[in-house]
C-alpha cells in the first residue's frame, strides 16, 4: 500500500479530532476509491456515446449509400 500526505486547513483539522472514533485514513481511502469509480462511469459512459453515434452514423450513410433508387448515385 501507498501512503500520501495531504494538507488542510487548522480549522479542519481541529474539527476532526473531536471526532478520534471516526477512522479518518480509512474514510478518506473510501471516499477516494468512490470518486474514481464514479469518474470512471462518466468516463465509460462518454466512450459509449461516441460508439453508439459512430454506429448510429454508420447505419445512417449505409443506408443512404445503398438507396439504389436514388438517382444520385447513379454518376458516381
Amino acid at each position: 500500500m501507498t501512503n500520501i500526505t495531504l494538507s488542510m486547513e487548522n480549522e479542519t483539522y481541529s474539527a476532526m479530532k473531536k471526532y478520534s472514533e471516526i477512522k479518518w485514513s480509512e474514510f478518506i481511502r473510501k471516499a477516494i476509491k468512490q470518486r474514481i469509480e464514479e469518474l470512471d462511469k462518466i468516463e465509460q459512459s462518454r466512450n459509449n456515446e461516441g460508439i453508439l453515434t459512430m454506429l448510429a452514423s454508420e447505419h445512417t450513410l449505409k443506408k443512404d449509400w445503398d438507396n439504389k433508387k436514388d438517382e444520385r448515385w447513379d454518376h458516381v
